[in-house]
């Protein structure tokens, strides 16, 4: 119940922060991409390994990094104020077309289907950057991760970038790209890390060349 409540309340921030900077509730595509967050929200709750849902919620101690989650969310708010005040109160963006809108959308789905693909994929996928001994952490090499060495993470830049169009702010991609920035950096640490202290993460890199994006990164 504690965890289902966790939930209820993020949702209920991000609500509350985007109606209230637009000071109107008669935004569909806003209530659309509430609607896939929380879906996806109460999927990893119910779906993914019982051990990766407590680490995640409570991470064990020790590790690196163990703040990005705080460094993420006012970001993360940013994102629905300021595309609240843009849609709803002084229409900077003068309307992003309806097709980026709708792509926005269906990207931000898919974002975060990458992200769950990840979870089940990788029942390591810790908030913070340790090898989780405990747990009999080993290096994962399916699911995307066949593709790319950190796919969870393409998924988590891609939602909120997405999420911005479909919310037909221009202006939101700008904390946006703060999130981004935060999850390149991680990637970055966390790929080093691994290849420092991962089993087989040396010859895993040699056949999955690329972090983030294919052919570029």
């Amino acid at each position: 119940m504690k965890k289902f409540l966790r939930i209820v309340a993020i949702i209920g921030a991000i609500i509350g922060a985007m109606f209230a900077s637009a000071g109107t509730l008669d935004l569909p595509f806003a209530w659309a991409c509430l609607g896939i967050y929380a879906a996806f929200a109460v999927t990893i709750l119910f779906k993914i390994d019982p051990t990766l849902r407590k680490e995640r919620l409570d991470p064990a101690p020790g590790g690196q990094d163990r703040n990005l989650r705080l460094a993420m969310l006012p970001f993360m708010l940013g994102c629905w104020i300021v595309a609240g005040l843009d849609v709803g109160r002084f229409h900077w963006s003068d309307a992003v077309p309806f097709g980026w809108r709708l792509a926005g959308l269906v990207g931000l789905a898919a974002s975060l289907g990458l992200s769950f693909w990840a979870m089940m994929a990788n029942r390591f996928f810790s908030p913070v950057v340790r090898i989780q001994s405990e747990r009999g952490h080993h290096l994962i090499n399916s699911g995307p991760y066949r593709y790319l060495r950190h796919p969870g993470y393409l998924g988590i830049i891609g939602g909120p970038l997405c999420a911005a169009l479909a919310l037909d702010s221009w202006w939101a991609l700008l904390p946006a790209a703060g999130i981004a920035f935060l999850i390149v950096r991680r990637t970055t640490m966390e790929d080093k890390f691994l290849r420092r202290e991962l089993e087989g993460y040396p010859a895993y890199v040699e056949k999955v060349r690329y972090r983030l994006l294919p052919g570029v990164w």
